[in-house]
């Protein structure tokens, strides 16, 4: 039953979206479907992604309200916890709207790795191709000189690893309160624990994880033009 749903309501539509999309868009160049899928994902979760940066402009003055509570109800933690879910519905925010988008990714990359284990050959492309979607004959999963499908690539694990560095580094430099000894072990502990995990796995997940990171800094960067932090 679960196999059932799963090849059929999830890994089947996917595999079709992106070989209509390497049929039809990229030329026949896999890694930009790839990049192409992970765009269009993107788009479709916007407007919980959306949701998930404004809860982020009230966090300064939800963080505010909070520590003011700690201080109000430090004996009654019950009433402390129900005091919080106010703040935190009187200011609309929902943790589930980062949660969700975090959650599909996850379930995307489990996908693509499956469409990889199982091959990309003529014959399982044909069983599995809706009778709409054109067969595009033998799959082509070399992206500028690196196989898709490989695993133990320094490059690209090593890119995504630059990349996560970077934007932790610039969002440290946001804080005026100074960084804590715990900050920078996560600066280096969690890029290199993706690298490690990027590193041991085929190279579209390296490709699949870096656009997602790169459109969510520019998601981030328009968003602060439009969403305004809440004054106190």
């Amino acid at each position: 039953m679960i196999l059932e749903f799963w090849q059929t309501f999830l890994y089947q539509p996917l595999f079709n979206v992106l070989i209509w999309i390497y049929a039809n868009l990229t030329d026949q160049n896999l890694g930009w479907a790839i990049v192409y899928l992970t765009i269009l994902l993107r788009l479709v979760l916007l407007p919980l992604t959306i949701k998930s940066e404004r809860n982020k402009s009230k966090n300064t003055l939800v963080a505010k309200e909070i520590i003011q509570l700690d201080k109000d109800f430090a004996k009654d933690h019950v009433l402390k916890k129900e005091e919080i879910r106010k703040v935190l519905k009187k200011h609309k925010i929902s943790p589930w709207s980062k949660a969700v988008v975090l959650g599909i990714q996850g379930l995307v990359l489990v996908l693509l790795y499956q469409v990889f284990l199982r091959g990309i050959t003529g014959k399982k492309i044909v069983e599995i191709l809706y009778p709409f979607i054109e067969f595009p004959g033998q799959i082509n999963t070399d992206f500028y000189g690196t196989a898709l499908g490989d695993p133990y690539n320094i490059y690209w694990s090593g890119l995504v690893m630059a990349v996560l560095m970077i934007e932790i580094y610039f969002d440290f430099r946001k804080r005026k309160s100074g960084l804590a000894k715990s900050d920078l072990t996560y600066f280096f502990l969690f890029p290199g624990f993706v690298f490690l995990f990027l590193y041991i796995l085929p190279v579209v997940k390296a490709l699949f994880i870096l656009t997602s990171i790169l459109v969510s800094i520019v998601i981030h960067n328009i968003s602060k033009v439009f969403l305004k932090p809440e004054e106190v």
